[in-house]
């Protein structure tokens, strides 16, 4: 039975994130011996990787694709009539939270010490399996490397109105947002928060739709992650894409370095293949395909991309903040409904 905390939890994001459906990617869960895995994210960024994931342990994989608010929703919705065994997040909030609800199992130890202490939970029920940073997608013909803001105030500046896309449904975005509220308090991101909304910023889908519209000449700023940025440079060519990249300095909000990371589900009847799945993300194959496929940092040492010019992750000096407590999620998306920005 859930609690009422839970029950609470589960209200607030189903009815802040409705009537946006979840998408099932290969399958509905309905196979009986299938390693079932909500995908918080896309199958366009990771698909390669459940394929590889299916040749190399021989383990039947299916996946239902949505934002990892909803899923983490999902999740806790179902309770122990979930069949889900692996839940891939794309954001650490969404993780946290299940894992406070104690809907995540217990990682082993070898598993949790391949990353960094600050790239798993303090408790053992997440880890890490690619880090990004968020960064300002900017149209050099309209923004001069001056002008460029260095921290999260200066996007608030008027001068800046009407010209700054962000997608308000994106994880990433309310993994942003929350890392504001945990950094600056209730009040002191309600206001920074109140600050960005009466710049009129413009509203996309996705980070892709943001860059686009940089590139484009359509915007002159765009919050997003990185590693889009390094997708299209390689799907279009360097000399076709004129939008660039700001890694804001100085460990503040705007740079946040936050992960993607996958929890077992508790009470999963297929506990033994989900724990192989995430070994394999670990693995050199599986941390390689993040470095070069998806142009993210991979967080095991001594893997590193050979195709993409990514500042070194240890010289990216993102806030300092433990990512266990981006887990406040529902709180996030009720003020961003407060403020407008939802």
């Amino acid at each position: 039975m859930l609690s009422r905390r839970r029950v609470g939890a589960v209200a607030l994001l189903l009815t802040l994130l409705a009537p946006t459906a979840v998408a099932c990617g290969n399958g509905d869960g309905s196979g009986s011996d299938a390693l079932v895995v909500y995908s918080g994210r896309t199958e366009q960024l990771v698909g390669g990787l459940l394929d590889q994931l299916r040749e190399a342990t021989g383990q039947d994989v299916e996946v239902r694709y949505g934002s990892s608010a909803e899923l983490a929703a999902q999740i806790l919705e179902e309770g122990d009539r979930s069949r889900v065994d692996l839940f891939f997040s794309q954001d650490a909030g969404a993780l946290g939270a299940l894992s406070d609800e104690g809907r995540l199992a217990q990682l082993p130890a070898d598993v949790l010490n391949l990353v960094a202490d600050k790239y798993r939970a303090d408790d053992g029920t997440w880890v890490a399996t690619s880090a990004r940073a968020r960064v300002v997608a900017y149209d050099p013909a309209q923004v001069r490397d001056s002008d460029l803001p260095s921290n999260l105030d200066a996007v608030v500046d008027p001068k800046w109105r009407g010209k700054i896309g962000y997608a308000p449904t994106n994880g990433s975005w309310q993994a942003f947002v929350t890392s504001v509220r945990v950094l600056r308090g209730e009040d002191g991101a309600r206001d920074w928060l109140t600050k960005f909304a009466a710049n009129e910023p413009k509203r996309f889908e996705n980070n892709i739709a943001i860059l686009d519209a940089v590139n484009k000449g359509q915007l002159a700023l765009g919050l997003i992650n990185h590693y889009y940025w390094y997708a299209k440079v390689t799907e279009e060519g360097a000399d076709q894409v004129k939008a660039r990249l700001h890694f804001v300095p100085g460990n503040d909000p705007l740079g946040l370095v936050n992960v993607a990371g996958v929890g077992i589900v508790n009470g999963s009847d297929r506990a033994d293949a989900a724990l192989k799945a995430v070994r394999f993300m670990l693995s050199e194959q599986g941390q390689r395909y993040f470095a070069d496929q998806t142009a993210e940092y991979p967080v095991v040492k001594g893997i590193t991309t050979t195709k993409h010019k990514l500042p070194p992750l240890d010289e990216i000096h993102g806030p300092d903040i433990d990512l266990s407590k981006l887990s406040s999620l529902q709180q996030t998306l009720a003020m961003l409904q407060e403020v407008g920005l939802s």
